[in-house]
């Protein structure tokens, strides 16, 4: 049997936790083999800036942080359960990549 490999990843993770909801439903009326969601380790963007746009005054900065999640699912696919997915609506904040592996 096939299996497809989902790769998730997104800035917001309220959107990601929807997606995976949704997958995750369709995956339970199809009753297809699921393994996931397995969380990868989130990645921290960090830039520190001056607050003083200048240059003068005191010497203060402003921390920023950017946090990507990811999430893996796995599944064995057929080709209806395939489609629904692929139906899914996706937010433009959310990256999405389907593998077939054999």
């Amino acid at each position: 049997m096939q299996r497809a490999r989902i790769r998730l990843s997104s800035n917001n993770i309220s959107k990601l936790n929807e997606i995976i909801a949704s997958i995750l439903d369709i995956v339970e009326k199809t009753k297809v083999r699921v393994s996931g969601p397995i969380p990868l380790p989130t990645k921290k963007l960090k830039i520190t800036t001056r607050k003083s746009p200048d240059g003068e005054g005191k010497a203060s900065f402003d921390n920023f942080e950017m946090r990507i999640h990811k999430r893996l699912i796995d599944l064995g696919v057929d080709e209806r359960s395939l489609r629904l997915i692929m139906r899914v609506p996706i937010p433009e904040s959310v990256n999405i990549s389907i593998e077939l592996l054999d």
